[in-house]
């Protein structure tokens, strides 16, 4: 920045950036859009699969991350270019409504992106190429719901739901798991769900993690788990039959809002001052003991006095516990919320069949276990691991298994994974890309070819020779009219997703398909970038 004077004296600023700032305009841009999609879509490819690599993520504070997750790799990489952000953006939406898929679909985006690329070097308009993808991608979507099969599940029949949240589950870290946690995952969604109306709660459903033990040790308790114990340690740790009382209100005297002053100068107003306040927590205890509570939670703390009082009545009490938690509590063992001790009847208690405080390995870690509730409708799926990041990577893993879970219930379609819908639908807009006479068919085939992409990366991610392996499975489904066969990754010895039990959902895999198409579409409008030289 330099300081200037014009004729008449009048100083003006002369900014020195200014100069140095460029601006993309056409196919320039377009291409460089381009590139900086792709660049985030090769980084999650080797990342699909079975096979698929996992990526180290170090935050500025020196926080690691361990995850082949799509979504939480992109949230956690620091993107500064604008068209790279769209891609995060693809896969958090992706994340949000299906839960499953974020890394399959950024590299289905990318995929498109290099075949429009190559469209728009011939000379194609990006407007066309965008209106060949859009009938493409409509085109793709009804092949799918005509190549998808239903099943049907109850309370007693949960394999098919297990089986495909095993197909999500084996990506990930836990894959040697996989039986295990996706039998607790449905068992948790089937708990919280509403089968009629044919929805899913999963605010119902908590989370909750431990270091120690090992990741076959993650059970489920059809009740709630909470970090905390007992607010005294010669308190009881086993209360069968509990009434538990839940309160908001602190267990210590009224604080006047004004600004006051006790002036004590004598031994007697001391006692007597002494003897209010254990009056008031006297009472406080005694109502708690009238309406029947065997039990306390309280939102708040309470000083060693009330802590000493509650053990000498019997009342064993459990303090700082949080609000998320309180209306789990509240959900499950059917109790209210009480904001002050004078609301404080029976009727308000929760009933809990047992509560128990339960100890962990030599670190002294107690956690409280609230089970047998009057209403299952709250669960807790807890997590071991041998280190803090195993854990983190379970619960996200566990979350993906309990969205597929929730969206089977919601529709329970499902597509053959293994990348056989993908070439199914290649090949269905392959030959619809024939009967349309215009510039568009060049666009519906390049759409064609880059869902091809996402079965060559499982077969490379594989260690499979993906132009072979793609070639042979799809002249086989040519062949046999036969939709289910993919790319067999785990080396069974078959092509045949049905045999393999490997399902995805329909719903998750439209929206990946749709959500592509839509950001696809957007990134090729774009012909005008203005910005400094250094991005």
């Amino acid at each position: 920045m330099a300081l200037a004077f014009d004729e008449y004296g009048r100083p003006f600023i002369i900014i020195k950036e200014q100069g140095q700032k460029f601006r993309l305009r056409g196919l320039d841009a377009q291409k460089s859009n381009i590139a900086a999609a792709k660049a985030v879509a090769q980084i999650l490819r080797t990342s699909l699969g079975p096979k698929g690599m996992d990526k180290i993520l170090s935050s500025p504070d020196g926080d690691v991350t361990i995850s082949n997750d799509g979504a939480t790799i992109l949230e956690q990489m620091d993107v500064d270019n604008q068209i790279a952000k769209l891609m995060v953006e693809l896969s958090r939406s992706q994340d949000y409504e299906i839960g499953d898929g974020t890394t399959g679909v950024v590299v289905l985006a990318g995929a498109l992106l290099e075949q429009a690329e190559r469209l728009l070097e011939r000379g194609i308009h990006p407007i066309r190429v965008a209106e060949g993808y859009e009938t493409a991608s409509r085109i793709s979507v009804e092949h799918l719901e005509r190549v998808a099969n239903k099943f049907e599940f109850g309370v007693t029949d949960l394999e098919p739901l297990i089986q495909t949240c095993m197909t999500t589950l084996s990506s990930k870290i836990v894959n040697r798991c996989k039986r295990s946690l996706a039998e607790i995952a449905v068992k948790a969604v089937l708990a919280v769900a509403d089968l009629e109306r044919k929805d899913v709660n999963l605010d119902l459903i908590k989370v909750e993690g431990k270091v120690g033990g090992k990741l076959e040790d993650t059970e489920l308790i059809y009740g709630v788990v909470v970090d905390k114990d007992m607010s005294h340690p010669q308190m009881p740790k086993h209360i069968e039959d509990a009434k538990i009382a839940i309160l908001t209100c602190p267990f210590e005297p009224p604080k006047p809002k004004t600004k006051h002053k006790v002036d004590i100068d004598t031994v007697e107003k001391f006692q007597t001052l002494r003897k209010q306040e254990q009056q008031y927590f006297d009472d406080m205890v005694e109502k708690c003991k009238d309406v029947g509570a065997t039990l306390v939670i309280c939102q708040w703390g309470f000083d060693d006095e009330a802590n000493h009082l509650l053990m000498h009545r019997n009342l064993p009490a459990v303090r700082w516990v949080g609000g998320v938690e309180l209306e789990l509590i509240a959900i499950a063992t059917g109790g209210r919320i009480v904001p002050r001790f004078q609301e404080l009847t029976p009727e308000k208690l929760g009933k809990a069949g047992l509560v128990r405080e339960k100890s962990f390995g030599t670190t002294k870690d107690r956690m409280l276990y609230i089970e047998h509730c009057a209403n299952s409708k709250a669960v807790t799926i807890f997590v071991r691991g041998g280190n803090k990041m195993i854990i983190e990577e379970t619960k996200r893993s566990i979350h993906d298994a309990l969205c597929v879970a929730r969206n089977l219930i919601r529709n329970n379609s499902i597509v053959y994974g293994g990348g056989s819908s993908e070439i199914s639908c290649s090949i269905a807009v392959e030959a619809a890309s024939d009967k349309h006479p215009g510039v568009e068919q060049y666009a519906i085939r390049a759409f064609g070819e880059a869902l091809e992409y996402i079965p060559m990366a499982l077969a490379e991610n594989s260690g499979l020779q993906p132009i072979e392996t793609l070639s042979s499975v799809k002249s086989q489904q040519i062949k046999d009219n036969y939709p289910h066969y993919g790319i067999d990754c785990n080396d069974v010895g078959t092509n045949d997703m049905r045999e393999q039990n490997v399902f995805e959902t329909l719903i998750g895999k439209q929206q990946q398909i749709l959500l592509a198409t839509q950001v696809v579409k957007m990134i090729l409008k774009i012909d005008d970038v203005i910005s400094p030289s250094e991005y």
